[in-house]
């Protein structure tokens, strides 16, 4: 393969990648040199003909916290900047060396791209200094020239103050690289919005959307509220791919040294309200750090598909011969029956125990079949807890309890070959239902530093019981005798990012869910939006009801697991003087929610807050003969 046609064909790897998925970029190099002991005063770009080990060696930090964009040691490598020094003429040999290091620790991983880093000039162009627009585009040209003949994948402009100076690189980079080279163009901005000169979020992302750039966004100056918000207000004026590499806040100053105090875990809280609002290239800027970029990383994966690439393809098992034919849905389980009659079904969320005694949970089980309640739906491991096995617990239910359940099976404990094996084994012991998700990140939970498998998402999940459904192990190859298991999966129509939601759910239908629960649903115009939306692929939905138990309660459901709640209900939450009274309102709002969604959807899932199981029982009655 000749240069040019490799150059051609990382591009558009790149594009079809950043088209299906966010791509995860590295975070700060000055700052990690700076930690090393590397003076403020001293040209960083220098230090890859003089320190050259140590500047790879951050490279493969990054990679190794999984980045999935090295960005050169360049920032400053043009000639008017590199001239402050006083060796304006390395140019060449600097911005050579910069790509070199990057490459060589990009080499740990085959999914690595190097970006050639540009940043401003460090001069006034005209009218307000004596440097022409004509010089600053041939100052561009002369750094854009070395990375292109090092073979960089993109170049990322970044850190631009003047879109005037932007300009200018931006047009030297497409004259010299063509049309097939990918263009990163990102400015920097204050805490209201606007770039240093004033110019207004909407006027700048005009512009952006206007120029030869093919991603475009921003980077440096603020932290990660000011960049999110942002970039949700950019996401109006353009339509091209948005990319967000924010600071770790602002810098304190202790004991002479710039402090960024932003935690890796805050970073990527922000990270994950990017993805959902739809970012396509998430990194970090001044004072993040690999462990940043680590926990970003997380967040990611247990957000999208194809994040973490496999050795093995899941392929649809209608182009394989060996294939069986499924066992239809109204043989899967009583379930699958009364969903494939139409028959509206309710479900009771029960939580595994958190020790060995599912006691409490059997005697809740029994409560609700004694109410008539169809299936008791068994989460596994919420909010990255360590509880007792679900699907133990779902066996312990059906035996003890005698009401049949729905297993959740999540991707987040388990590899491809963990995942078939228990799948495998919750059918021999005769578990039918299942929610296939995620799983949510383990940051969120008790042990945040315990390691997260994702190497698949609910979507490659759905695949794999598919498989097993026609009698097919992950290779597609067959294995003998099938699953016969009712294959549920997640959707939330509170979802920030709703089109991206509705293109995954899209997708697990593909895969061959066969029933979808939703999240817990206040607001039932995001129903009646959902349910709309999917129409052209309409499979059974089951909605999520959730009684509050208090405004705090209310609270927290806004806030921390960004389930929108309307003001009306907020406000009859506040208004409720004692406990009581509180969830006796947060049982009426949830009755009212069943009474309006009853119509439209095949079954509810109630949760039980805290283990009151009486409180979804009595949400259930609004459901009235069924």
């Amino acid at each position: 393969m000749s240069d040019t046609t490799q150059k051609t064909a990382r591009a558009a790897e790149f594009r079809q990648l950043i088209g299906l998925r966010a791509v995860i970029a590295d975070g700060a190099m000055g700052t990690m040199l700076y930690t090393r002991g590397v003076f403020i005063n001293r040209c960083f770009d220098e230090l890859n003909l003089s320190s050259g080990p140590m500047v790879r060696e951050i490279h493969q930090e990054y990679v190794r916290a999984g980045a999935e964009v090295l960005e050169t040691n360049t920032f400053g490598a043009t000639r008017a900047r590199l001239s402050t020094f006083g060796i304006g003429d390395k140019v060449e040999a600097i911005n050579r060396a910069g790509v070199r290091l990057a490459r060589e620790a990009a080499a740990e991983r085959s999914d690595v791209f190097v970006a050639g880093a540009i940043g401003p000039l460090g001069v006034h162009l005209e009218p307000l200094g004596p440097t022409s627009f004509a010089e600053a585009r041939e100052m561009f040209r002369e750094q854009i020239a070395v990375f292109l003949d090092e073979g960089v994948d993109l170049l990322i402009f970044e850190t631009f103050s003047q879109l005037s100076e932007l300009r200018e690189g931006l047009a030297a980079a497409r004259e010299l690289a063509g049309p097939e080279m990918v263009i990163v163009a990102q400015v920097t901005i204050d805490d209201d919005g606007n770039m240093p000169d004033g110019t207004s979020t909407e006027t700048f992302t005009r512009f952006l959307d206007s120029s030869p750039a093919d991603v475009v966004g921003l980077n440096c100056s603020v932290g990660p509220k000011a960049t999110l918000e942002t970039l949700e207000r950019m996401m109006a004026f353009t339509d091209k791919p948005v990319s967000g590499m924010p600071n770790a806040g602002h810098p304190t100053q202790v004991e002479g040294r710039a402090i960024y105090l932003s935690s890796p875990e805050y970073l990527a809280q922000y990270a994950r309200r990017m993805l959902w609002a739809g970012v396509k290239m998430v990194g970090g800027c001044c004072g993040t750090t690999p462990e940043h970029i680590k926990s970003i990383k997380s967040e990611a994966r247990s957000l999208q598909p194809g994040i973490h690439k496999l050795s093995i393809t899941v392929e649809e098992p209608k182009a394989k011969v060996q294939s069986m034919e499924k066992v239809p849905v109204a043989q899967k389980s009583s379930l699958g029956a009364k969903l494939a009659a139409g028959k509206f079904v309710a479900f009771v969320e029960i939580l595994p125990p958190r020790g060995v005694d599912p006691a409490k949970e059997v005697a809740g089980a029994k409560l609700c079949k004694d109410a008539g309640i169809d299936v008791i739906n068994v989460p596994d491991g919420p909010r990255a807890s360590a509880r007792m096995s679900a699907q133990v617990t779902c066996q312990i239910i059906e035996r003890d309890a005698g009401i049949e359940s729905v297993l959740h099976f999540c991707c987040r404990d388990r590899n491809i070959l963990g995942i078939q094996s228990e799948l495998l084994g919750a059918h021999a012991a005769g578990i039918r239902n299942l929610i296939c998700i995620t799983g949510d990140p383990p940051r969120m939970g008790s042990y945040p530093d315990a390691t997260a498998v994702f190497d698949v998402d609910s979507i490659g999940l759905t695949n794999i019981v598919n498989n097993l459904n026609h009698g097919l192990d992950i290779g597609g190859n067959p294995i003998g005798s099938q699953t016969a298991l009712l294959l549920g999966v997640g959707a939330n129509p509170g979802a920030l990012n709703i089109e991206e939601e509705i293109r995954r759910t899209e997708w697990k239908v593909q895969a061959g869910a066969e029933y979808i629960v939703t999240q817990p649903v206040f607001d039932i115009r995001q129903v009646e939006r959902f349910l709309k939306k999917i129409e052209g692929f309409r499979i059974p939905v089951i909605t999520g009801i959730w009684p509050l138990t208090s405004f705090r309660n209310a609270e927290f459901m806004v806030n921390e697991l960004r389930v929108p709640v309307p003001d009306e209900y907020m406000n009859r939450m506040r208004s409720m003087e004692d406990p009581e009274r509180a969830r006796a309102e947060g049982v009426k709002i949830a009755q009212e929610m069943v009474a309006s969604v009853r119509p439209m959807v095949d079954g509810v899932q109630l949760s039980a807050p805290f283990g009151r199981y009486a409180m979804a029982v009595e949400v259930a009655q609004a459901i009235g003969s069924r």
